[in-house]
């Protein structure tokens, strides 16, 4: 083990050994003979100087040139290994992927993980704010794993993300900001590639919703190929509100969606991208 005389030497260095995070076990391991209490000043210091950022308790991202003036690292370079860290299964989400999937116009200041646990809590790091949402199971056979500065990432494969964008309209801001996002996601959907098995585990309005939204932004044959698929898995479709959020859930006035049983208790306006 090479020998370095201060702690922000040895974190100067790490990068090169292509790492950019690291925990404060390691800096106790690097530096044997060093108080706890220095060990926890110098790295104070560190983060006051901006050379690394504390992002979890004794988790620490080392900020590289290339983070700009800001040196905010993106979360997406450090999550797999805070994830492993925290011993948590997750995966990258909702607007978060939609924007890896091709949904460029979302906003980046938020970061969403889905993971299984309940116990961790929404943080804020810089002007990025990472959401962790609540999932009793992750469906690991949808997860796919992305390069990135520091190894690797699991994010939602695009069909997932679009269920997700239905599952948790709230959390994103409402339907219309869901059919903004899916208006551009849908270039890159293939309902084909899920199983009936995963079909069956959902809740059946998911799908009717995201037929009927799909239906709305005209893309049709996505539509029909899900509409089969859910015939095969053998769902059965029972009138639902389009939106869970609106001020009228349920309305004896409102219109109702033959093919999807959706309904029509408020008109969807794409956001302006």
């Amino acid at each position: 083990m090479k020998h370095y005389r201060t702690i922000g030497a040895w974190v100067e260095d790490l990068p090169k050994t292509g790492k950019n995070v690291f925990t404060k076990s390691e800096v106790v391991k690097q530096f044997p003979d060093m108080a706890n209490n220095n060990v926890r000043n110098m790295l104070y210091r560190l983060c006051k100087k901006r050379k690394i950022q504390s992002v979890w308790h004794d988790f620490y991202v080392v900020i590289l040139p290339e983070y700009g003036m800001a040196g905010i690292p993106p979360p997406i370079d450090y999550i797999d290994q805070l994830m492993k860290y925290l011993s948590k299964d997750y995966y990258i989400s909702l607007l978060s992927a939609a924007r890896f999937h091709g949904a460029a116009h979302q906003a980046p200041m938020e970061f969403f993980i889905v993971t299984d646990s309940r116990v961790l809590r929404d943080k804020r790091k810089g002007d990025i704010k990472i959401n962790f949402i609540t999932k009793k199971h992750i469906p690991a056979l949808y997860i796919k794993q992305v390069t990135t500065n520091s190894g690797y990432a699991n994010i939602s494969c695009p069909e997932l993300t679009a269920i997700d964008l239905i599952i948790y309209e709230k959390q994103i801001g409402g339907i219309n900001r869901v059919a903004t996002v899916l208006s551009e996601l849908a270039e890159v959907l293939r309902f084909d590639y899920l199983s009936v098995a995963f079909l069956k585990s959902l809740n059946g309005a998911v799908i009717q919703r995201l037929g009927y939204i799909l239906d709305f932004l005209n893309f049709e044959n996505l539509s029909n190929d899900l509409f089969r698929k859910s015939k095969d898995a053998g769902l059965k479709f029972r009138k639902y509100p389009l939106s869970l959020h609106s001020e009228k859930i349920l309305c004896d006035d409102y219109q109702v969606n033959n093919k999807w049983k959706i309904i029509i208790n408020e008109e969807i306006a794409l956001d302006d991208l």
